[in-house]
């Protein structure tokens, strides 16, 4: 690409090494979870919420199980200030939430947002002030002294109006565009307002280290995370947030790794909405923790739900490869990929396995709400023997012989490269009872008997082109005298009948299901299918079916 030396290295790396990150392998402990869908994420929709979609959007946020909920920045707007007071006021938030609101180090902004927070029962007021390079020089053209001067003076109003103010209040500290910032100098800042705050015992404080522009690889970010955890003064009493952006697609990455490195809270957004590419996408976090057996704390086990109420409260759309939640993340479309998965969960079956081990499915579709019909195997022209085979299985109950399921496949896939379109379970299962079940053309089975009782001989009667015929046979059994018959008096011809049946579905009035494959003289197979709540007459119905497909 051109231009490509107009860009330089815009991270800072901490001055000693911090990589004691690298030494773990997992995350064994959820954060703390704080939702930022209502203030930042609101602010980058094109068109901001409702104060009722904000509410509904809110008790959703409850529901999940956020125990601390960015609301807004009150000063900013009347819609953000009514909105809390709403909260405040119909006392709509539980006793074990507690909301957030964001501030400038202004102090008209500061007395605004706490006459908006009066009464509140449990709030955290967020501070922030930018610090990177490229601010100071560029945006307040301020020596780092004076940018130390505005976090003091902010952190110093933030304590006089809390005391003044009815409620409960905790103090929070962003040090703005973090990540453009020297690292010894965002450890300068945020030392110095915690020495306004001095936080002890159990009125811990909050500092939030913005990657506000995502400037690096994840592991630079987890270095400056671990720079910082281990030099804050009153560490004991601070709470290390992270609020990753998506700017290089990595949001998810720099949270993770910033949690090895020592962030103990996340701030984020459901979906990853937000100001650019996005916020840290929670519902992936959280399910990624999911996957590897932690519990996040947070109840994602209704995914479409969620899904389809955020998207009418924001206007946005949920990608369909978006993980987790999108509508085809679990999909599988290729044939390899539906008949390993087919394959892997007839093993589960049939095997007492401990933990969930699935080819091509990180997690159990249904932990998140999802079907495992019409979600997971997906028929189109690419799929295969095997995914149609089971989808006919899971949601049909049609357990189909082998070279059935293949015979079958290869008929749905030329209907589907044909229309040029997916097909539906119900469509699949519509292709097949049109072409296997119960076919009574040209050849019909109008009634059959065995007199006396004798299953070695059998009378018929058939309508064959039109024709109404009575036929005689006998064979070894029932179903081999009435094929004897059909061949014997009709002319049709054919070999190795190959026979298979079970029950559609369990219980006393289930129907039977009969398949039946008959080679022709060419040594071409055909397939027939039969259901009725007999067998004996699913069987036959399978064998006329057999015989059409083969002399039509």
């Amino acid at each position: 690409m051109k231009n490509v030396n107009k860009y330089a290295k815009g991270y800072f790396m901490p001055p000693v090494d911090c990589f004691d990150w690298i030494k773990k392998d997992a995350i064994t402990q959820a954060p703390v979870w704080c939702s930022v869908d209502l203030r930042d994420g609101n602010q980058a929709l094109v068109v901001p919420m409702s104060l009722e979609d904000k509410l509904e959007f809110f008790k959703l946020l409850v529901k999940i199980g956020f125990k601390e909920i960015e609301v807004g920045f009150p000063a900013a707007s009347e819609t953000e200030y009514r909105f809390l007071r709403e909260l405040i006021e119909q006392d709509l938030i539980p006793d074990d939430v507690t909301i957030q609101v964001l501030t400038q180090s202004r102090e008209h902004i500061i007395k605004k947002t706490f006459e908006a927070l009066a009464g509140a029962k449990q709030a955290v007021v967020h501070l922030y002030n930018s610090t990177s390079v490229a601010q100071r020089e560029q945006v307040f053209q301020k020596p780092k002294d004076e940018i130390i001067g505005i976090a003091v003076s902010g952190a110093k109003l933030l304590k006089e109006y809390a005391q003044k103010t009815p409620g409960n209040f905790r103090f929070e500290y962003s040090p703005e565009s973090f990540t453009g910032t020297e690292m010894e100098f965002a450890l300068e800042i945020c030392n110095r307002v915690l020495d306004v705050w001095q936080p002890a015992g159990d009125d811990k404080v909050i500092i939030n280290l913005p990657a506000t522009v995502a400037m690096s690889m994840p592991h630079v970010y987890a270095s400056q995370v671990e720079y910082m955890s281990k030099h804050l003064n009153y560490r004991d009493n601070v709470v290390l947030s992270l609020h990753p952006h998506n700017d290089r697609g990595t949001a998810v990455a720099d949270a993770e790794m910033g949690i090895l490195g020592g962030g103990q809270r996340i701030e984020g957004t459901l979906f990853g909405n937000g100001e650019r590419t996005g916020n840290v996408d929670i519902l992936t976090l959280a399910c990624n923790m999911f996957s590897q057996g932690v519990d996040p704390g947070l109840d994602f086990e209704h995914v479409p739900a969620i899904t389809e109420a955020y998207e009418r409260f924001t206007g946005m759309h949920v990608h369909e490869r978006h993980p987790y939640a999108g509508q085809l993340v679990f999909a599988a479309f290729s044939g390899s990929h539906q008949d390993a998965i087919a394959k892997g969960m007839k093993w589960r079956e049939t095997h007492d396995c401990a933990h969930w081990n699935v080819p091509y499915l990180l997690i159990d579709p249904k932990d998140v709400g999802r079907e495992y019909d019409g979600d997971v195997i997906r028929i189109n022209s690419q799929s295969g023997k095997g995914g149609i085979g089971y989808l006919l299985e899971q949601k049909y109950g049609m357990d189909l012989p082998k070279k059935m399921r293949e015979d079958f496949g290869y008929k749905v896939k030329d209907v589907s490269d044909h229309q040029h379109k997916e097909l539906l379970p119900d469509e699949v299962f519509a292709i097949f009872q049109n072409e296997y079940v119960n076919r009574t053309s040209p050849l019909e089975i109008l009634d059959f008997t065995f007199p006396g009782n004798d299953d070695f001989h059998v009378q018929l009667k058939v309508r064959y082109n039109g024709e109404e015929k009575t036929l005689a046979g006998e064979g070894n059994g029932r179903l081999d005298a009435i094929s004897n018959a059909l061949q014997e008096h009709l002319g049709v011809t054919y070999t190795d009948l190959s026979y298979k049946e079970h029950a559609l579905e369990s219980g006393s009035k289930s129907q039977a299901v009969s398949y039946i494959c008959v080679t022709a003289p060419d040594g071409k197979s055909y397939w027939g299918c039969g259901i009725h709540n007999d067998i004996m007459t699913s069987s036959v119905w399978a064998l006329v079916s057999a015989i059409n497909q083969m002399v039509k």
